[in-house]
């Protein structure tokens, strides 16, 4: 069986990963979408497609399980949005998700889905650790290990801060 995950992993952090570690538990093979692949460079959105991609590669590489990593951009029309999903993916079996309008457009695309309880969410969620990277905060302890080794390869930090600077309404 093979289930799919989306997140826009702005960044890749640890309550992605127990999510992932309990999917990986359910599945033979696991496809993480990368959503909003064509925004980078805000606060909101501060890393890459191929950024992101790195994170998650080597985050789950612990995993005894297949996982293929997949660049999902944006599309403004929900209707339509599983079936751009699944062209841009391997097939796959179940959806996981805990987000409202993705587990609704599965739903009525006829996609079985599944939820998973979050893990310490007033903690771990992306907006509060680009708001601890913007401040000069503690936030490594928040993510894997590889995420913050591809965050200081990439400059994150110092891009993060600087678009805050600036970015009001995007480029």
């Amino acid at each position: 069986m093979r289930g799919f995950y989306i997140g826009r992993f702005q960044p890749y952090h640890d309550g992605h990963h127990r999510m992932v570690a309990e999917i990986v538990s359910e599945v033979d093979e696991l496809v993480l979408g990368i959503g909003s692949a064509g925004h980078s460079h805000t606060t909101r959105d501060p890393f890459t497609a191929g950024e992101r991609v790195m994170m998650v590669t080597k985050s789950v590489a612990e995993f005894d399980c297949t996982t293929y990593v997949v660049p999902i951009e944006d599309l403004d029309r929900n209707s339509v949005w599983v079936s751009h999903v699944q062209s841009m993916s391997p097939s796959f079996d179940v959806g996981y998700s805990n987000n409202p309008l993705v587990i609704q457009l599965f739903e009525e695309a006829g996609v079985e889905v599944r939820q998973s309880p979050m893990f310490n969410r007033d903690v771990l969620e992306g907006s509060e650790l680009r708001d601890r990277m913007i401040e000069g905060g503690e936030w490594q302890h928040l993510v894997p290990d590889p995420v913050v080794e591809v965050i200081d390869e990439v400059g994150g930090i110092r891009r993060i801060q600087r678009v805050s600077e600036t970015d009001t309404n995007g480029p």
